[in-house]
């Protein structure tokens, strides 16, 4: 597709001139050439999205010579991916469209880097019989398309979005594991970096190489004088391996934009032509099977001078068309944006900002995630209630992403909002958190890193939640068990909270850090690399021997899992409601008008009077879903660490 010239100082005009596009001659003849039930599906899906798609685009690129011809271009190319999806995905998108809500349904999903996970695609379908012991539906896999040279940022440095990582397999492999866990009936979830591409991709080498079409794809910077007036507006993301957001390239006497590394070249979205490439390159995927987008890095698409060039209306434009496209032509896929950031920032992201329509499906709540880490370390909840107080509601259909680890690090600052309404003293509060997850506070069991921090200012926390939990530090059976409920905790309020609950790799097996000795190994200066373990098959095999921690967490999360699958309305859509126990150490919410969940975020036991805490004006049954199925005590004693899902309901 032939590269438009952009003109970046005009502004659009939102008001788009009519249109002969939807169903152009060359549409409807590219249509006329297939299967009847399959035309009637894309005429129906086309004429549903049209209005919203043009609109969008025309906001971001109607302003450009050829505007027309160039969103016919994009249309028919979508129209012929579309044309090209199997059999069973295309009866797939038939049924999700019928259950728009299927991923609302119970799901658990399970994150994993395919080498470290399993040495291979190949190998990641071996792991499936796992995944279902655990219940898992939705299977996270971390950049597996081909990367750059490493250091790659683990495989977020693309070089490639059409070819598989040679080390981790083929596409015919894709192919073949996306059925598998189709039959399965797990999802398949694969990162897409929208932001940057490695300095090989074969655009980058384009552009390095002289081409005007493909230099266009990037931003350029041509003084010292104008990075130093774009930085002055701008975050640091990795203030200490890679401060900074240019990178000086000498073959172009100029400074390309690298929001991350100096080998991630930030692409222009301003310029249509990448745009049109990276939809092309999100439906190829989807026909291989996968089911499910993580859209890194979302929040840096648009760059404005004088902002923090973060969450830019066109980011949401951008995004939007997007969802209108993967409408279009695998309406089957939902698209997770990865936008790490307060909750405050967050529902534009599901398409409740200034121009409102279908955006994402899912989103991360970092937020609830760090706070828990923060409750867990102050052994006092009150974090947790002010963060679940101000989470927002979702469009229908639209769900958090809750976790309590990843492959990234706990960034504590997305807690400033919440913490910022309690005082002006109160971000103390996350230095004191990531010093005692660092291990550098007395008394701390913890065994994590600090993550570009410095003593006087936060940023990150890197580790195993189990080594944050105490298990690496655990010196008598008695540490060793209350370790263990610690991470059983947090997980059990990931996955009571809703929405789509996350399992990282290796905390269903207690898995630790990474050794010094693996750590020196790892290509470049990433302290992330410290809770990226490869699967240790030791202690899979001691996941059924409940004396031990493996067993002891595995049988707990799938308890945690059947609990979710059994009641229902411990996974429906609903309103969270906190209530006040009279303990600042636990944290009580209620799901819905049946379920209700109890957090005890201390060393110590407490005991709690329920129906005085509920204020039943009736007789209440509470039944414990997790443990014994029975009714549960007026009076209920909750031991340290622990958590209770309960049933209730009321008599007479």
């Amino acid at each position: 597709m032939p590269c438009m010239p952009v003109i970046d100082s005009v502004a659009p005009d939102f008001t788009a001139p009519s249109t002969s596009l939807f169903m152009s001659p060359s549409l409807r003849a590219l249509l006329n050439t297939l299967a009847p039930e399959r035309r009637a599906a894309l005429e129906r899906r086309l004429s549903a999205q049209f209005d919203t798609l043009h609109d969008r685009l025309f906001r971001l690129y109607g302003h450009t010579h050829g505007f027309d011809a160039w969103l016919e271009q994009l249309l028919s190319q979508t129209l012929q991916l579309a044309s090209q999806r199997t059999a069973d995905l295309g009866q797939l998108d038939l049924n999700r469209e019928e259950n728009p809500d299927w991923h609302q349904a119970a799901m658990l999903g399970y994150c994993a880097y395919a080498d470290k996970f399993a040495g291979s695609l190949r190998g990641v379908a071996q792991r499936i019989p796992h995944l279902h012991e655990l219940g898992v539906t939705y299977l996270h896999l971390l950049p597996f398309l081909k990367a750059g040279t490493p250091p790659n940022d683990g495989g977020f440095a693309v070089a490639s979005y059409e070819d598989i990582e040679p080390a981790l397999g083929t596409g015919a492999d894709l192919q073949d594991l996306t059925r598998q866990l189709r039959s399965a009936g797990i999802s398949l979830c694969s990162d897409f970096v929208l932001n940057h591409v490695s300095h090989e991709h074969a655009w980058a080498k384009k552009a390095l190489a002289g081409d005007p079409h493909y230099q266009a794809y990037f931003h350029w910077v041509h003084s010292p004088e104008q990075v130093s007036t774009w930085e002055q507006s701008l975050p640091q993301i990795f203030p200490q391996t890679a401060p900074g957001n240019f990178t000086y390239i000498p073959a172009q006497k100029a400074w390309t934009w690298t929001t991350f590394y100096p080998y991630q070249w930030d692409l222009n979205y301003a310029n249509p032509a990448v745009f049109a490439e990276v939809a092309q390159a999100l439906l190829k995927l989807s026909n291989q099977g996968v089911e499910s987008f993580r859209l890194d890095s979302t929040a840096f698409l648009w760059k404005r001078i004088g902002t923090h060039c973060l969450n830019q209306p066109e980011v949401h434009w951008i995004l939007q068309a997007i969802r209108s496209l993967m409408a279009i032509a695998a309406p089957g896929v939902l698209l997770k944006a990865e936008a790490i950031m307060p909750t405050r920032d967050l529902p534009p992201y599901f398409g409740l900002g200034e121009t409102r329509g279908p955006e994402c499906h899912l989103a991360y709540h970092a937020s609830l995630m760090s706070a828990s880490w923060v409750a867990l370390a102050e052994q006092k909840v009150q974090i947790i209630q002010d963060v679940l107080a101000n989470t927002p509601a979702l469009p229908d259909g639209a769900s958090w992403m809750s976790y309590v680890r990843c492959h990234d690090d706990i960034g504590w600052n997305v807690l400033r909002p919440e913490l910022d309404l309690r005082g002006p003293d109160q971000r103390e509060r996350l230095l004191k958190a990531a010093q005692f997850f660092a291990g550098e506070s007395p008394g701390s069991y913890a065994r994590g890193a600090s993550f570009q921090s410095s003593p006087l200012s936060v940023h990150g926390t890197n580790g195993m939640a189990s080594a944050l939990v105490g298990l690496a530090s655990a010196q008598t059976p008695m540490q060793q068990a209350l370790a263990v409920d610690r991470l059983v905790l947090m997980y059990s309020l990931a996955l009571f909270v809703g929405g789509l609950p996350l399992i990282y790799m290796g905390d269903e097996l207690a898995l630790g850090n990474v050794s010094p000795a693996d750590m020196a190994t790892r290509l470049g200066t990433d302290g992330r690399e410290l809770h990226r373990p490869v699967f240790d098959e030791s202690a899979f095999a001691l996941r059924h021997d409940l004396s031990t921690p493996q067993g002891q967490v595995f049988a707990a999360l799938c308890d945690l899992s059947r609990a979710r699958r059994e009641h229902p309305d411990l996974c429906a859509p609903g309103a969270l409601t906190v209530l006040n126990l009279g303990h600042d150490t636990v944290l009580g919410v209620r799901r819905g008008q049946r379920s209700l969940g109890l957090f005890n975020f201390s060393a110590e036991p407490v005991s709690l009077n329920l129906h005085q805490a509920l204020e039943a004006s009736q007789a209440v049954t509470l039944t414990d879903v997790l443990h014994s199925e029975q009714p549960c005590p007026d009076t209920l004693v909750l031991p340290p660490y622990a958590a209770r899902w309960l049933e209730t309901s009321t008599e007479g």
